[in-house]
């Protein structure tokens, strides 16, 4: 397995196990504590559980190097378990506010909703200290490896960071603030659906745009560019396309150079061209380069 495969699992473990550990503690906190708001929590918590079961799957199999049905390899695996990470963030915040906007009405309507108890609030302060941990020691490790499916699942335990953060003020004020505030807990409950939703589409745009062959920023290519045409006596850039595959970026280019060049010294230069390419990209960088005569 190689470095980067197993810093991805390892990482995607510890959370795997906070993640069932909270779920547990809050959903049992939430019905114990008599708390919609925490066994919405606890729900999120589930929902990275599953995320990152399918981390460990996906990014299995990107990992394969490529084949004859994959001549670029197996990238995109990474960036579609990126997209089904957002999908279950949405499904998620989507089901939290339906069940939410239910007790809430209710409560307009004359029901009375029971006082939370104090294991929720606690639950709550936990939970938010766990999953703020996680979500940095994630994206620290994410960013190092340039993986956006782990760096989306870091952003999975920061929601879940912000809905306890939520439901804490919202547990809170039930409590504290006396009968009438009651509804506080299910108003909570809302306002972190919104917030799952919220991050689930930020996610989910990016991967959409890799799926749908997006090129690079404008600015990234202009560094293409700048770095191809530092390699030698090199003109006219044209033709230029790119795109993603998973953490991996693949580069094609039209590029001008001597008419009476020999096909060993131009062979020579197209290999000097792609050796910078991956010294600034990344070893997985895949290069095509098309030689045309100079006008």
């Amino acid at each position: 397995m190689q470095q980067r495969e197993r810093e991805i699992y390892k990482v995607t473990i510890v959370g795997s196990v906070v993640n069932v550990v909270l779920s547990v503690g809050k959903l049992a906190a939430g019905i114990v504590g008599r708390s919609g708001a925490m066994v919405a929590d606890a729900v999120h918590s589930m929902s990275d559980f599953v995320t990152d079961v399918i981390v460990l799957i996906f990014v299995k199999l990107s990992s394969k190097p490529k084949d004859k049905n994959h001549d670029y390899g197996h990238g995109k695996y990474e960036t579609l378990a990126g997209v089904i990470i957002s999908l279950i963030l949405i499904g998620v915040g989507v089901g939290i506010l339906v069940d939410n906007f239910w007790v809430i009405r209710n409560v307009w309507y004359g029901e009375q909703i029971p006082e939370p108890g104090m294991i929720a609030l606690w639950a709550a302060v936990v939970s938010i200290g766990a999953k703020e941990a996680l979500y940095w020691y994630t994206v620290f490790v994410g960013r190092r490896v340039n993986s956006p499916v782990v760096i989306a699942n870091a952003w999975h335990h920061r929601t879940d960071a912000f809905s306890s953060l939520a439901t804490l003020a919202g547990i809170g004020g039930a409590i504290f603030l006396g009968e009438h505030y009651r509804i506080l807990d299910p108003v909570a409950a809302v306002i972190v659906s919104f917030m799952i939703m919220k991050v689930g589409w930020n996610l989910l745009k990016p991967g959409i745009d890799e799926l749908l062959e997006r090129s690079l920023s404008l600015e990234m290519e202009d560094e293409i560019v700048g770095v191809i045409l530092a390699q030698g006596d090199i003109s006219d850039p044209h033709n230029l396309k790119t795109r993603r595959i998973g953490a991996n970026i693949a580069i094609e280019i039209h590029l001008r150079i001597d008419g009476n060049m020999t096909v060993t010294i131009s062979h020579e230069l197209s290999h000097k061209i792609i050796r910078a390419l991956k010294e600034k990209y990344g070893k997985d960088t895949q290069v095509i380069i098309h030689f045309e005569p100079r006008k």
